[in-house]
């Protein structure tokens, strides 16, 4: 008989887990697409074409392609998403991440909201090609988890012509289509339970959490920045974070090294948040959080040199998420 030990093992062993992505059967998920744009812009130097890299993003420019046929008329010209970086406030007074964390941590004590599996977000993923120009899919998501473990998965593409504005609604734990947009995936899987990363609830130690982020995102050694910023996306893609694990998060962000604070910025789902800054080689992201509370409210990620071979001109957004409660 199998020890607890082996049937762990087993249990991560599963390479297609029955709520896994099926890349083959149609678009990326949101996840693959940040980590797609994680290698095209975090690659060094000496860059190479690479096919395999376009093969993965041809999915994401046809679901995009197909967008914009339906949002376009025979007459009237392509409506393509071309979101634009979001700009600090001139004047803004930035907040350091550490204030923010006690802030945090003082709000985390025996408060609301709790923590919930499950998200709800928009999205846009710069999809590339090396002989289309490069075209940005807007996307909204929510997934809700059920008692018997059991969940629902909506994901729409997005009017890029009113971005920010939420078309789904979740009442009672069912996502449903509140507005016009284009279903790329509507579906319900069967129960299903895991206690590796990130399926198992996050904790809300922060050395824990940075134990925990390091093995969902399959990070060895130590976690840089970037790392951890992609491990915030992984988590918020999958968790909807109570008090004590923003608090939790908040804690390690402010212990990130290349983390500056920039000021205030509105996202695009027009919420007031600060902005927190990292610069990379070719790249900038800017981490988004709310004032009043220390929660993560966006990510984005934008070229800052042109990548010539792909058609990307310099201040492109690369991807960029927001979540929601």
């Amino acid at each position: 008989m199998a020890d607890d030990h082996d049937l762990d093992l087993l249990r991560r062993a599963n390479p297609v887990p029955v709520d896994g992505p099926h890349y083959g059967d149609g678009p990326l998920d949101h996840h693959a697409e940040r980590r797609l744009n994680r290698l095209l812009h975090e690659r060094p130097a000496a860059r190479r074409r690479t096919r395999l890299l376009w093969s993965l993003a041809a999915a994401a420019v046809v679901a995009t392609t197909a967008l914009t046929l339906l949002l376009s008329g025979p007459s009237t010209a392509p409506a393509v998403a071309a979101p634009r970086p979001l700009v600090v406030q001139a004047g803004s007074t930035p907040v350091s991440l550490r204030q923010l964390a006690e802030l945090a941590e003082a709000i985390a004590t025996g408060a609301s909201p709790r923590l919930r599996k499950g998200t709800h977000a928009q999205s846009w993923s710069l999809g590339m090609s090396d002989d289309k120009p490069p075209i940005t899919l807007p996307q909204e998501r929510v997934v809700r988890w059920k008692a018997d473990g059991s969940h629902t998965e909506l994901v729409v593409a997005t009017d890029p012509r009113h971005p920010g504005r939420p078309v789904l609604s979740d009442a009672n734990g069912d996502p449903h289509l509140v507005e016009d947009g284009h279903v790329i995936n509507r579906q319900t899987y069967p129960p299903s339970w895991s206690d590796a990363p990130p399926e198992s609830p996050p904790p809300h130690d922060p050395a824990k959490l940075r134990a925990y982020l390091t093995e969902a995102t399959y990070t060895h050694g130590t976690m840089t920045t970037p790392q951890l910023l992609d491990a915030v996306g992984v988590l918020l893609d999958n968790w909807t974070l109570g008090a004590a694990e923003s608090a939790a998060l908040a804690e390690l962000l402010a212990d990130a090294q290349g983390l500056r604070p920039a000021g205030q910025v509105t996202d695009r789902l027009g919420r007031r948040g600060q902005a927190y800054v990292y610069d990379g080689a070719g790249y900038r992201r800017m981490l988004i959080m709310d004032p009043a509370t220390g929660a993560v409210l966006g990510l984005e990620a934008v070229y800052t040199k042109a990548v010539p071979e792909y058609g990307v001109k310099a201040g492109a957004v690369a991807d960029y998420s927001a979540w929601m409660r």
